[in-house]
């Protein structure tokens, strides 16, 4: 016979009231079967646990050890209950979340990711750079829970819900010739950048955005003269600065303050480009409709 959790619940009950009527009660038994259960725990365990006689109850020094162990078992079991439970609501677990290298850059990613930890602060977020090709490959691998991207065609595994537009604007030196006819608040045709040297994020770093540049450029009717490529946003603009070119990049990128830098916006209609929240279709994980409900509210989905 092994021991059971109910042997040690009987045991505890007995050893706190120091008596068996007392602690059937408590169990919402009757005492012989509570006197027959603490003989089976005592048989099983081989050890006297309880001295008993006609007057009172009391431990044995074995039993006294052994009860110490029991509340731990006990109190370990209703915390693994515990911890099951709450990570059946989605309050504890880990959550692997993708982003590209442009996404921390709008003010809204990094808001909706600070609310969720206050609100679930024993969930563990795994943060992990990729750009957005490489996060659909580990949304469909199991590798990523949830990605935050720039998608273009999903395979239809993937669920996708928009949560904000960031405008594509040009990135421009600010005494560049094309500047003096648009004035301080316009906005130019993607046209007019045609003839221009680009400054380009490299494909395998910020394909999304790579993606989405490149076909502007081809709706306007050019393609665009790549003179330099980088892998940050902000050595595109530095390198913009100093006069190696133009770039196109989302407007959320104009929060990187470079002297002798404009950001002009485009007068074309695909000059669009969407962040979304994307994840498995078949996802089950309790903590991600937490994450997702969250995440939409505090970037208003605009």
């Amino acid at each position: 016979m092994s021991i059971e959790l109910r042997h040690l619940r009987y045991f505890v009950t007995v050893a706190d009231t120091l008596h068996f009527g007392k602690a059937a009660e408590r169990l919402g038994m009757s005492q012989p079967p509570l006197s027959q259960q603490i003989r089976q725990l005592e048989e099983t365990v081989g050890a006297r646990l309880l001295m008993r006689t006609n007057r009172r109850v009391a431990l044995t020094e074995p039993g006294r050890l052994f009860l110490g162990e029991a509340r731990d078992i006990l109190a370990r079991v209703e915390r693994a209950a515990e911890l099951a439970q709450r990570a059946q609501r989605g309050e504890l677990g880990e959550l692997r979340i993708g982003f590209t290298r442009t996404t921390p850059l709008s003010q809204d990613i990094p808001r909706a990711i600070f609310a969720f930890r206050q609100r679930y602060p024993a969930v563990h977020l795994q943060l992990e750079e990729m750009n957005s090709l490489q996060q659909i490959d580990a949304l469909l691998e199991r590798k990523l829970h949830v990605g935050i991207l720039r998608p273009g065609v999903l395979p239809k595994a993937l669920v996708s819900k928009r949560l904000f537009r960031d405008p594509l604007v040009a990135v421009m030196h600010a005494d560049h010739p094309a500047l003096k006819s648009v004035g301080a608040r316009g906005k130019l045709p993607a046209k007019a950048l045609a003839q221009e040297p680009f400054v380009m994020f490299a494909r395998s770093a910020g394909a999304g955005v790579y993606e989405h540049a490149l076909s502007l450029c081809r709706a306007a009717g050019f393609a665009p003269r790549i003179a330099q490529e980088a892998r940050e946003a902000s050595t595109i603009i530095g390198l913009v600065a100093a006069g190696l070119g133009v770039s196109i990049l989302p407007e959320s990128c104009s929060h990187i303050n470079v002297e002798g830098v404009r950001y002009v916006p485009l007068t074309d209609p695909s000059a669009m480009s969407e962040i979304h929240v994307v994840y498995r279709d078949d996802e089950r994980l309790p903590l991600l409709p937490h994450f997702i409900q969250l995440i939409l509210g505090n970037t208003k989905s605009r």
